[in-house]
């Protein structure tokens, strides 16, 4: 008799959870709540409606870092508010894990697409469908708010096993101190990795760190604009958590971000001030920085606040370097990227946009459309105003005068 109410216990479990009725208990995690996306059909795959635990951002990933997603992946969420299903929602697929250090070696790394910003959720359903999907998919909901803990895994599939982190052995370069003379801007005001939240025990490896910075890419998160500025924090977190424990990256690939008030913050650890090797642009992530604004620059216009935060934060990092934001420089290619050959030279902005060096509609039509006058913005940040001259006291220039004729 036990037995067979253990057999009809489980039973009617499994029953529920294919008819996304379960309601799984709390995980104390901040960090990634994953539910595999069962295999078959390798053109399409899909998740059916389910209850999950709170997320506020959303990501699909893969097995092999360097395959890429042919195809579309589609999402809809459930609001913990109203408890309203979405529309569906296309995520974007042109992510490519690093060319090159360590997060490109570190075992673990997974493909991914762009995450996606929902705000409050409880539920999820996921479509895709492509010319050969890459195996291993799986839904990434992450809760940038949920509490201290690292991540907790469900797995539909029951012969699915997490890869085991190998952390390599790394050698940090000499790092090139910031040259003298040249455009000098002052440096805007940057929220800290401190002040948003950024775990640091979540980041394993120390910074890796290029020649110089040589050039800024300038990208969009996508997904959404529908985040308040008293999110942004929580936005930027869930981004963080997506690179590390989703994409496996040892931070977040971006240097800076932005979001649509023009609150600037920290990206990347290893000084705002330092060459550090990001993960922003596949094939040119050497010797290059990146500001990654929060937010849909597809279908949303960049404001002032924006355009001038990008633009403060080019020219100071820039002009760390001596180098003149307004200008043009020649960067080799680290790989071939759709766009470019490894080795080949390529003639770019000193600012430029992601889709400049990459087969991609990041920044988004309206940012990218943008940044001639972001440019023209930067060059002028880069020329400080010399102080005016303290204003002689009344009758000082006369009595001078005096003096000397006498």
């Amino acid at each position: 008799m036990t037995r067979l109410l253990l057999h009809t216990a489980v039973a009617t479990a499994l029953a529920a959870g294919a008819l996304g009725l379960t309601h799984p208990a709390r995980a104390s995690s901040n960090g990634v709540h994953t539910v595999r996306v069962p295999d078959g059909d390798p053109h399409e795959r899909s998740l059916a409606p389910r209850t999950t635990e709170p997320f506020s951002m959303i990501g699909v990933t893969w097995d092999d870092p360097d395959a890429a997603l042919d195809g579309t992946a589609q999402v809809r969420t459930r609001s913990r508010e109203s408890g309203e299903w979405s529309a569906w929602r296309a995520l974007d697929t042109d992510v490519r894990t690093p060319e090159t250090g360590p997060d490109h070696l570190r075992a673990g790394v997974r493909g991914g697409t762009q995450p996606l910003w929902t705000g409050p959720s409880d539920g999820v359903q996921v479509r895709v469908s492509g010319a050969r999907l890459p195996e291993g998919l799986r839904v990434e909901l992450v809760d940038p708010d949920g509490g201290p803990d690292a991540v907790h895994t469900t797995v539909v599939e029951p012969d699915f096993v997490e890869p085991d982190v190998v952390e390599p052995d790394l050698v940090e370069p000499d790092v090139v101190e910031p040259a003298a003379g040249g455009p000098d801007a002052e440096r805007p005001a940057v929220t800290s990795r401190s002040d948003w939240g950024a775990d640091e025990s979540l980041v394993k490896d120390p910074p890796t760190y290029t020649s110089a910075t040589q050039a800024m890419f300038v990208h969009h998160t996508a997904g959404t604009n529908d985040y308040t500025c008293a999110e942004s924090a929580s936005v930027v977190r869930g981004v963080f958590l997506y690179h590390v424990r989703s994409n496996g990256w040892n931070d977040i690939g971006y240097h800076f971000l932005v979001d649509k008030c023009g609150t600037v913050f920290e990206g990347r650890a290893g000084g705002m001030d330092k060459p550090v090797l990001g993960a922003h642009t596949y094939g040119f992530n050497t010797g290059t920085s990146s500001i990654s604004v929060l937010g849909d620059y597809n279908k949303a216009s960049a404001n002032t606040a924006v355009r001038e935060s990008v633009a403060k934060v080019a020219a100071w990092k820039l002009g760390l370097y001596g180098i003149d934001p307004t200008g043009t420089v020649v960067l080799t290619a680290g790989a071939d990227n759709g766009k470019y050959k490894a080795g080949q030279k390529a003639t770019l902005h000193r600012i430029s946009g992601h889709r400049d060096g990459y087969p991609t509609e990041c920044p988004g039509q309206h940012l990218y459309d943008d940044l001639p006058e972001i440019r023209t913005l930067a060059g002028n940040a880069a020329k400080r105003e010399e102080p005016a001259p303290e204003p002689t006291a009344p009758g000082t220039e006369d009595d001078a005068t005096e003096a000397l004729a006498r």
